[in-house]
């Protein structure tokens, strides 16, 4: 039996076992008994079919805590009866992947196949990852990486090149509640549906958190039947699935600015909280605003850009949770506001225009004359000051002169824009005039 086998011939239970976590002691040893994600694993779906077949190749199992991956990792290799070599990415470095690439080449030799399942493979560098490619590409290994972060940006593409992304889903409440089910008697617990409905909910998508409150709310229930306070004890704040640096947080404010902008209130709120109740740095969530207030609302309603600023200084003045409810303002704020995303429009325009024409010197009409020589050399030349003209408005070309003419601005009917609008084409015509 090699060093690394995994799958010893089944032994009867000892007291130790009983020490283990429940999560731990739950691992289903069939791929019938794997509850959840149906969508690759259920019959004629993809993974299943290369697991059925025998035709496995790398692998990333890519999604939330919780959901199966290193229980499928296991699963697959005693399927294919492949020698299992977990491998964590927190705590291993160069030198050990090259030891047991060794071994690994060994047992390819003696006929043998190894998986190596690689847990959080996001957190190895690039080089880390690079170390791996020419044991994939020989075949020396099958690699199965688990990560709850998007493999497009936390996966080297070489990598990514040579393995099949699965994106795996957050368990849902009746697949959760039945592996609940399933735990009971492991546990020597009665205990109605709704409670663990409950703990199912709580546990927002999380196998593993479902059964750790299981077994909290158990220990506190010395009759053998879960108790609706016990669980209330064991749950005590429900902790929403965020990661402050990685793409939930990206995901989530995403869906707040596009709520937004597409003035839905109820759903802004929605995010919005979700992001509160994460835990998010409120000052984060206030320059988000800001910048909805100016990208996407803009002229129609000036008074946007006051309202997010002023949240912002409500919420530094304030704190938790006091200047929540300034934030939830400016939002429902932003939403009702009239939209536009003219100015926003005009300054790609113009940056378009700058990458993609020389720079031309500013015109002698627009440079001030601060010295003798320079007024000699005619800088302010043609210069109008508008102010002393009767409509304020001097018809002086204040482009390059290859640009002379261009019109970057286009404001929409939208709130006070519909003004502006008119306003600014009644300057255009004053300015045309001979």
């Amino acid at each position: 039996m090699s060093l690394f086998d995994t799958t010893p011939p089944p032994e009867p239970p000892s007291p130790a076992d009983a020490k283990r976590p429940l999560a731990e002691r739950m691992r289903p040893e069939r791929l019938e008994d794997f509850v959840g994600q149906e969508h690759i694993l259920g019959p004629g779906k993809p993974l299943r079919r290369q697991i059925e077949r025998d035709e496995l190749t790398s692998i990333i199992l890519w999604g939330p805590p919780g959901v199966g991956k290193t229980t499928l990792a296991r699963l697959v290799a005693r399927i294919t009866k492949c020698e299992f070599i977990p491998f964590s990415a927190v705590l291993s470095g160069i030198k050990e992947i090259k030891a047991v690439m060794a071994d690994a080449e060994r047992l390819r030799r003696m006929g043998r196949r190894t998986i190596l399942f690689i847990d959080e493979i996001h957190r190895f560098n690039k080089a880390q990852q690079d170390a791996f490619l020419p044991y994939v590409e020989r075949g020396d290994i099958i690699l199965i990486g688990a990560t709850t972060e998007n493999p497009s940006f936390e996966v080297i593409s070489a990598l990514l090149s040579r393995s099949r992304v699965y994106a795996l889903r957050g368990l849902t409440v009746p697949e959760i509640v039945t592996l609940l089910r399933r735990a009971l008697p492991l546990v020597g617990l009665e205990a109605s549906d709704e409670l663990l409905e409950q703990i199912a909910i709580y546990a927002n998508g999380d196998g593993r958190q479902a059964y750790n409150t299981l077994e909290a709310a158990g220990a506190a229930s010395p009759s053998g039947v879960l108790s609706g306070q016990a669980v209330q004890d064991a749950i005590e704040r429900k902790v929403l699935l965020y990661d402050k640096g990685g793409e939930e947080h990206y995901n989530l404010i995403s869906a707040l600015h596009k709520s937004v902008r597409s003035s839905d209130v109820d759903a802004a709120l929605y995010w919005l909280t979700r992001m509160l109740e994460a835990g998010e740095d409120r000052l984060y969530i206030a320059r988000r605003l800001i910048r909805m207030s100016i990208e996407d609302i803009s002229l129609a309603d000036p008074r946007a850009l006051e309202q997010a600023v002023a949240a912002m200084q409500a919420v530094h003045f304030l704190g938790i949770p006091e200047g929540d409810l300034a934030l939830a303002q400016a939002a429902i704020y932003l939403c009702v506001a009239p939209k536009s995303d003219a100015a926003y429009r005009a300054m790609g325009a113009v940056h378009a225009d700058v990458e993609k024409t020389i720079a031309e010197p500013v015109p002698m009409q627009l440079r001030n004359a601060v010295t003798r020589d320079m007024k000699a050399w005619g800088y302010g030349e043609g210069y109008q000051h508008a102010h002393n003209l009767e409509n304020a408005i001097p018809d002086m070309e204040c482009l390059p002169p290859s640009l002379a003419g261009r019109q970057y601005y286009h404001p929409t009917d939208h709130g006070l824009e519909k003004r502006i609008a008119e306003r600014l084409e009644e300057i255009r015509k004053l300015k045309a005039k001979p």
